[in-house]
């Protein structure tokens, strides 16, 4: 039974990293009428609005879907956390914090793989729109976007070390790794302005909220799209226990995230007619892929003990947490301005990849219990590195005719020999560079994996019982030129017309490095395709 409805041009599901964008794009000059629907509540937990309030969000249910991945077999038959942002904002309320656009050749080869208009060339101008970079505009950078991307405000001699250890073993210090160069090391730019996480509800939305053509609904769980003779005509959504259906004149458009768009386009009738048959769904269009092409970064962290430092693991405790505090109350600076991996490189594991294939990120903390995120009481390092380019291939699907359910998150994880190799050569440099001459003051001893951790054997095991997601999903709505694809390049789902997907979903192959400056684009580009009615 559908209660109340409502009529708007566009409607937006999903106000994430992509959808705050796109809100506040269409309703800019006023001649649309915008409905933004979000199945979270409004970003007001004060750790929203720090990059280190990432250790209290990444499992409060409040904030975040809490979702699990099934039992990954090539992980151990363990069951991977997958954080979702849940709340104005999505994951860019959410996660660590750090900008990173990738590599200039992941879009080129979106564009070689026929997703014409995607090249770097023809992302750049978005990416330069989105950007209030703090050193200002430049021929690669922008700096009078909405996005606040910022250096940190103060280093570590702990990190700093790391950066001279990684030059002294044949790794380049990069003072702009979104710069014309990705190799190398450096601090990571975060997603923050004067201090505060910019997330894309603080950057994008909050200055729209007042116009009157925009109507954001929080706490509304988006059912399905509603098709009629193959158009999309308005989406059903339940809040506080009532039923609505809002009627878009225009276009619907999901930017709901990797998880949940394509679970929305399931229950709607839009993906493999087997599958929706099965769980009494009525079947609009066979489009098998949409699920699939489920992409992520793996990646495995490495601990050590540390000497002659205060690290996180004492300056975020007792009084010193409290002087931590006053230091960014005061002087905008301190641990609340770190984001999740303050320190970045980009490495190749063999000269002749075609760019750096392993990020690693430093991080002066390490944790007792990384489940409950508890921080060790004595100084230590954490490394972690990432696979920038994984094989492996999974996909999400519903599970139930339920919209309340949670799809069911299948990464098939180190399936392919490929990432576990390139991690367990990603441990060996790692253990190389903390090796070198500049972190001999620092006397690191390290705890993980552990000395007795050695063979490739050993090492391959590690990755395997410890390696984990980096919670950056991508895929799951395919762009492509190709008939399968679910969305074709101007981000439009094949066989139903008024609707569109823009999110990290349509990513045909995950970017080289943190996927929230990518989605962010896309939200840039898509409002203007939109816009332009291609």
């Amino acid at each position: 039974m559908v209660g109340d409805v409502e009529n708007y041009d566009y409607v937006i599901v999903g106000a994430g990293s992509a959808g705050c964008v796109i809100a506040s794009r269409l309703s800019e000059d006023g001649r649309y009428t915008v409905l933004l629907l979000e199945a979270g509540p409004v970003d007001r937990n004060v750790w929203l609005h720090f990059t280190l309030g990432v250790g209290k969000t990444i499992a409060d249910p409040s904030v975040n879907w809490c979702l699990l991945s099934e039992p990954e077999a090539g992980a151990g038959g363990r069951r991977l956390s997958v954080p979702r942002g849940k709340v104005l904002g999505g994951s860019s309320s959410i996660n660590g914090g750090v900008y990173v656009r990738g590599n200039t050749s992941d879009y080129d080869g979106w564009a070689q793989r026929g997703c014409l208009g995607w090249s770097f060339d023809d992302v750049l101008p978005y990416f330069k729109r989105a950007e209030r970079f703090e050193r200002g505009a430049s021929e690669l950078r922008g700096g009078s976007g909405p996005l606040g991307v910022s250096d940190l405000p103060e280093h570590d001699r702990l990190l700093d070390g790391v950066i001279a250890a990684a030059e002294a073993a044949g790794y380049p210090r990069n003072a702009d790794i979104n710069g014309s160069r990705q190799d190398g090391f450096t601090y990571s730019q975060t997603t923050t302005r004067g201090g505060w996480r910019s997330s894309t509800a603080k950057a994008y939305l909050k200055p729209a909220r007042d116009r009157p053509n925009l109507s954001v609904v929080t706490e509304a769980l988006v059912k399905r799209v509603v098709v009629t003779d193959m158009r999309a005509t308005g989406v059903d959504y339940v809040r506080g226990g009532r039923s609505f259906r809002c009627v878009a004149r225009r276009e619907v458009i999901l930017s709901a995230g990797a998880v949940h768009s394509p679970a929305i386009l399931e229950h709607s009738g839009i993906g493999d007619e087997r599958r929706l048959t099965a769980l009494g769904i009525p079947v609009v269009t066979h489009r098998p892929d949409v699920g699939e092409n489920l992409q992520d970064h793996w990646a495995v962290w490495m601990k050590w003990r540390v000497s002659n430092h205060l690290t996180l693991n004492e300056r975020t405790r007792g009084w010193r947490a409290a002087v931590e505090g006053l230091k960014f109350a005061f002087l905008r600076r301190g641990a609340l301005t770190m984001p999740a991996g303050p320190m970045m490189g980009f490495v190749r594991t063999r000269p002749d990849v075609i760019a750096p294939d392993i990020q690693f990120h430093a991080t002066p903390l390490t944790f007792e219990d990384p489940q409950t995120r508890r921080l060790d009481s004595f100084p230590g390092l954490t490394v972690s590195a990432l696979v920038s380019r994984p094989e492996s291939r999974g996909h999400v699907h519903i599970g139930s005719n339920d919209a309340q359910a949670p799809p069911r998150i299948v990464f098939n994880a180190f399936s392919r020999p490929y990432d576990v190799d390139t991690l367990v050569e990603a441990i060996r440099i790692a253990r190389r560079i903390i090796a070198a001459a500049p972190m001999r003051v620092f006397e690191p001893a390290e705890l993980r994996p552990g000395l007795d951790v050695m063979s490739d054997n050993d090492l391959a095991a590690f990755v395997r019982s410890c390696g984990n997601s980096c919670y950056h999903l991508a895929g799951t709505c395919r762009m492509g030129s190709d008939a399968n694809s679910v969305v074709d390049p101007q981000l439009r789902v094949r066989t139903v017309s008024n609707l569109r997907v823009a999110d990290a979903s349509i990513m045909p192959a995950i970017v080289s490095g943190n996927t929230n400056a990518a989605a962010i684009m896309i939200g840039e580009k898509a409002a203007d395709l939109i816009l332009e009615g291609v």
